[in-house]
């Protein structure tokens, strides 16, 4: 793209349960994928470009997720996401859209993402929450888990909860909060009486890294880990991996804060 640009920061959500993650990639559907092939009809071509603040795995979902979107056009803001959403699939919305300088980054310029991963225990759940809440069949000592999130809170290498990463990953990260709570915020009718919800905030993540410190706490509520075992893993590097990554289908990217 050459010549004057404008650019626009759209805001996202999607329920990610029938796609292979955010990312475009081959041979499967993607939240990319029908992003930019409802872009391509509704703008009229392919001569545009977007850019999203972060990528979900396959099956996470987000209540507020950001594209910026690069084009040639000036756009009429207000007819373009009537336009936009109208043909977006019903699983896919967009919030909002505004006009943002050449300066703004859209990966950059986020300051604190808040993920929240909901789950329950014991009672099997009716099927229809399988999309937004994990199960987990053993029982739990939420007790004993809401004492081990505190642990994450803070600055430290978190080594022990990232999937393959490169030479080049920062390891060190900081967790602005970290609590597990009950869940009032997602609810419906199919839900189960009881779920629990674990909220973890703070600039930025790496691959599975909130997954990998949900399912650490399942296997601490499970007595599968010792409260010293979660301690430790902060501090040096484990000789066995963590290697319970929580199911997806619970995560959810909740918000994000410019």
């Amino acid at each position: 793209m050459q010549g004057q640009r404008y650019y626009y920061l759209i805001e996202l959500q999607y329920l990610g349960f029938r796609y292979h993650g955010f990312q475009k990639q081959p041979n499967v559907k993607t939240v990319q994928l029908v992003l930019e092939r409802t872009l391509n009809y509704v703008l009229g071509h392919k001569d545009h470009k977007v850019l999203p603040s972060g990528r979900t795995d396959a099956m996470v979902s987000a209540n507020q997720a950001y594209i910026e979107l690069f084009v040639k056009e000036e756009l009429d803001e207000q007819v373009f996401l009537k336009d936009f959403n109208h043909n977006l699939p019903s699983d896919v919305r967009a919030m909002s859209i505004e006009q943002v300088d050449a300066k703004f980054n859209v990966i950059l310029n986020p300051k604190i993402k808040e993920y929240l991963y909901l789950f329950s225990f014991g009672e099997k759940n009716h099927p229809f929450a399988a999309p937004y809440i994990c199960h987990i069949n053993d029982h739990l000592d939420i007790e004993q888990m809401k004492k081990g999130a505190q642990l994450f809170q803070g600055r430290h290498n978190f080594q022990n909860y990232v999937y393959k990463p490169s030479e080049m990953t920062v390891l060190e990260r900081e967790v602005v909060q970290c609590e597990l709570v009950n869940n009032d915020i997602y609810t419906a009718s199919f839900f189960p009486k009881q779920s629990y919800m674990l909220r973890v905030c703070g600039p930025g993540f790496m691959r599975h890294q909130v997954r990998l410190m949900a399912g650490a706490l399942i296997n601490l509520g499970r007595g599968v880990h010792t409260m010293e075992e979660l301690e430790l893993s902060l501090t040096q590097k484990r000789e066995e991996p963590f290697t319970f990554i929580a199911p997806a289908s619970g995560l959810i990217l909740n918000s994000i804060k410019f």
